[in-house]
């Protein structure tokens, strides 16, 4: 399933059609391999899956050093650098963002773009987040993004990172250099991102934690996009997109229902497809003596949800706000009831 998701093999992620994968032909293998097993199986069972994610990247000094003040609170949380210092101190941040000479990066001294057009200067430093649910180790959650780093960036790019623990789930914050010592620029694509998804997913794992990395449509579990900004905002319930969208929402509800999304025909093929290949994985995983996982397929298969657009989750959200007031209601006349007949 090139375009829908990937399976592991030999250690790393790859792109993997898992209806032709276990389909004997003369270019393809004829069952699946050990890591494949594996993985199928920890997706089934829901083994905790891993976030990578790109958070923005401070395209000045002044917000370079904002981000390394935020993410250490202020001087309140350790930095662990590239050079396996640990850091701590209200001057950090300043230190950091000097010592990695982002005063010399390249559109460094372009002029802020005008209010309301694009800013169209190279970041100076990439800042990524490494989360796992709450429940993972901590200090794990750390020592596996310490790792992650160091295979990626170490003598390449400067990096320095920060554990959180105050939000329920643990998550680090890395900041990248955008550009490596050696002048060369780090571009982080879709595939970048998938294949380090994996690759964290495989440290945690040697450090004892369960984790696994397979992409949302193989879980049924498709996410709308939505800009980091603004998901930070809706965190907030400051979010005047989320609001003007669940206002459209409720709109199309006063008017008698939503209307079709155009999206949501492709989702359906997509979900379709995404069955119909586990459908297939089963079949082959037991012709490959592998009855038990195949059983497990299928009962994911059965737990799998239906297809839900954004705007039907909202509108669910709302429709149940309204019942719960409305039941909110109705207890208290009849609270009052009661105490006008009591008098």
């Amino acid at each position: 399933m090139a375009k829908r998701g990937s399976l592991p093999g030999s250690g790393r992620l790859t792109e993997l059609d898992l209806v032709s994968y276990g389909r004997r032909g003369r270019h393809m293998p004829l069952q699946f391999s050990h890591a494949h097993v594996d993985q199928i199986g920890r997706t089934v069972r829901g083994v905790p899956e891993v976030m990578v994610k790109v958070s923005g990247g401070g395209k000045s000094m002044a917000a370079v050093k904002a981000h390394l003040a935020y993410i250490d609170r202020h001087g309140k949380l350790e930095v662990h650098t590239d050079e396996g210092e640990i850091l701590q101190g209200k001057a950090v941040a300043n230190h950091l963002a000097e010592i990695w000479n982002l005063e010399t990066g390249r559109g460094q001294y372009r002029p802020q773009p005008k209010p309301g057009t694009t800013d169209r200067r190279p970041k100076q430093v990439h800042n990524l987040v490494f989360s796992m649910p709450t429940g993972t180790p901590p200090q794990k959650l750390l020592l596996a993004t310490q790792k992650f780093a160091r295979e990626k960036f170490a003598l390449k790019h400067r990096y320095a990172m920060v554990l959180h623990t105050d939000q329920g789930h643990p998550h680090v914050h890395l900041v990248v250099k955008a550009v490596s010592e050696q002048g060369e620029r780090l571009y982080i694509r879709k595939a970048t991102l998938r294949a380090w998804r994996e690759d964290f997913a495989q440290y945690l794992r040697e450090f004892g934690v369960a984790a696994n990395a397979t992409p949302a449509q193989l879980r049924a579990r498709p996410k709308e996009r939505m800009k980091d900004g603004i998901y930070r905002a809706l965190k907030r319930g400051e979010s005047s997109f989320m609001r003007r969208k669940a206002q459209f929402v409720a709109n199309e509800l006063l008017r008698g229902g939503l209307r079709a999304e155009p999206g949501k025909t492709k989702l359906l093929a997509t979900r379709e497809q995404v069955v119909q290949d586990w459908i297939a994985t089963a079949a082959n995983l037991r012709d490959q003596g592998e009855p038990q996982l195949a059983r497990e397929v299928e009962a994911f298969l059965r737990r799998m949800p239906g297809v839900v657009t954004g705007n039907e989750h909202i509108a669910k959200a709302l429709l149940a706000n309204v019942a719960a007031q409305r039941s909110r209601t109705l207890s208290a006349q009849r609270e009052r009831s009661m105490e006008d007949r009591a008098r």
